[in-house]
């Protein structure tokens, strides 16, 4: 995937964040291992954990922790795996009455074995959590489906607080970055599910190799197929197999990317170095 004679470059000051620590931490933990769920924020080594947890924010990772895909930029596991655990909704559910969450993420792998994706699965979490915390707010990071609309709207009928999809990088880096995936059809994906009434949002990393004009451009076009909010944040290589970053945003970069978005519309902007999909997520839907 990447050559071993690309030079590595030093990450900058702005970047560096301290390893998630403490009593919070272990407890809530040792809770995921011993529900048998995962969390993005672990498997996708996310800079953020401990900030979020402690803000009553987490995203778990359902349908398993093996992707069908082998995108450049994620340090999750590619292959094929188990069938989906119809006793897991129940889990999740019970790890966000336990943990105290206000608002839950749920976010999955991509199960392309599967006929509809897993959208099923997504769907019994939203109705498991609405069940037992009602005032818990709930946000989906759905995947494309592969473009299998009667999949997205078994996640539409289920009215999460929030649908998220992100379109992760410019058109030009596709087949680089996401080889499995399409432009138009996550553009398709977010259009459909503003149309239907839910609050849409997406994100995008920079730093693979992108210009700013590609950037403002891609940001366009997410907002005019109605997404309203919108996250930018610096992409970090997780291994040695992963891509390489091409250079380093800085801070005063993702200023001018956040005041461009808000121009254009968007009714919330997340853009930093450290910012992720899920980065002050409680902060992004009304109260319920």
């Amino acid at each position: 995937m990447t050559s071993s004679l690309v030079p590595l470059l030093p990450r900058p000051a702005w970047i560096k964040v301290r390893a998630p620590q403490g009593e919070r931490y272990q407890r809530l933990h040792g809770l995921m291992r011993g529900l048998g769920l995962h969390t993005v924020c672990e498997e996708a080594r996310c800079p953020n954990l401990g900030d979020c947890w402690s803000r009553g924010t987490a995203t778990f990772m359902i349908l398993g922790d093996v992707c069908t895909r082998a995108c450049g930029f994620c340090a999750v596991k590619t292959g094929l795996g188990l069938p989906p655990d119809p006793g897991e909704p129940g889990r999740v559910a019970d790890a966000v009455v336990r943990m105290g969450l206000r608002h839950a993420v749920i976010t999955s792998v991509n199960r392309d074995d599967q006929k509809d994706g897993g959208a099923r699965l997504f769907a019994a979490c939203i109705r498991e959590i609405r069940a037992r915390v009602p005032a818990c707010a709930v946000e989906v990071l759905i995947p494309d489906f592969k473009g299998a609309w009667d999949a997205l709207e078994i996640v539409i009928e289920a009215a999460p607080d929030i649908l998220n999809h992100n379109t992760e990088t410019v058109p030009r880096l596709y087949r680089t970055v996401r080889p499995g995936a399409r432009f138009q059809r996550s553009l398709e994906l977010l259009r459909r599910s503003h149309a239907s009434g839910l609050l849409t949002k997406s994100g995008i990393m920079v730093g693979l190799g992108e210009e700013v004009a590609e950037v403002e451009e891609t940001i366009r076009r997410i907002r005019e197929a109605g997404t309203q909010v919108l996250t930018v944040g610096q992409y970090l290589r997780p291994t040695p197999a992963h891509l390489p970053v091409a250079r380093y945003w800085e801070p005063v970069e993702f200023e001018r990317i956040r005041a461009f978005a808000l121009s254009l519309g968007y009714l919330h902007v997340e853009a930093g170095p450290l910012v992720r999909s899920s980065y002050h997520a409680e902060e992004q839907v009304p109260t319920r």
